[in-house]
């Protein structure tokens, strides 16, 4: 089975890995400069950087068309610079999983593959998707909807270690973003860990940076470009989160589901 994953972020790479693991062959694609903030745990990178790992599983850019089936025998995952998932047409893959988690539908199709699976709000089951895949976290996260949608948006990020909104960490103005602090670092309540024109983004509790824009990226005042855990463990800047994991465990009940597929 050939399941195309549309975005290759945190979210969408913790689909990958469950769909990797269960045996499926996954290609995914992404923005020629992605702007992942959890870096490290972001399949896209390999657009960068010609290969990525996370938790031990390989991403390779694929650069044209002959290069997909070629990595895929490798036993790592296909990763195309290709935003607007023009592949597709020549990909013709058994199953679409749109993670993009843009909040809103930004062109997918029910009609895109024989299966098409939305993730998270702006897609709506039954209309231009066979499934949805909740994300937002509490009770039904990871939970799958064949009919209707997910939870709206509530613009407020999922409470970590007591902590929500304060967790993220956003640009303070229009302009190119400037690195100051890498993932990992341990940081306190004021730290700066990036600028933008001169002006500080500064963090506002004590946690871990696990995720920062790199260098370079332009950005628009209030565009989250930072992310502090509380709970201040540096090991999990290299793992998929339990966020991830749930709802790529919602995308692989889905995709069994909806092709009768045992793998």
């Amino acid at each position: 089975m050939r399941v195309l994953i549309r975005g290759a972020g945190d979210i969408a790479t913790g689909i990958a890995l469950r769909l990797h693991r269960a045996g499926v062959h996954v290609v995914m694609t992404d923005l020629p400069q992605p702007t992942a903030i959890r870096r490290t745990v972001c399949f896209s990178q390999a657009i960068l950087y010609g290969t990525w790992s996370v938790e031990g599983v390989s991403a390779v850019c694929a650069a044209a068309e002959e290069d997909v089936d070629t990595i895929l025998a490798s036993g790592a995952i296909p990763v195309l610079p290709d935003p607007l998932c023009a592949c597709k047409t020549w990909l013709q893959p058994d199953a679409l999983v749109d993670a993009v988690l843009a909040k809103r539908n930004i062109g997918t199709a029910i009609t895109d593959a024989p299966v098409v699976i939305g993730v998270g709000p702006g897609f709506t089951a039954g209309e231009d998707c066979h499934a949805v895949v909740e994300t937002m976290r509490g009770h039904t996260l990871g939970r799958v909807y064949e009919a209707g949608s997910a939870l709206p948006n509530t613009a407020v990020p999922g409470l970590i270690g007591g902590y929500a909104g304060e967790r993220v960490l956003r640009a303070p103005a229009d302009g190119i973003f400037c690195q100051r602090l890498e993932i990992g670092t341990l940081v306190k309540a004021g730290d700066v860990a990036g600028t933008v024109g001169g002006q500080p983004m500064q963090c506002t509790i004590d946690g871990v940076l696990r995720g920062i824009l790199p260098d370079g990226i332009p950005v628009f005042q209030g565009m989250k470009a930072g992310d502090v855990d509380p709970r201040g463990d540096v090991s999990a800047c290299n793992t998929v989160s339990d966020k991830a994991l749930a709802v790529g465990g919602g995308v692989l009940e889905a995709l069994l589901h909806l092709t009768g597929a045992l793998l």
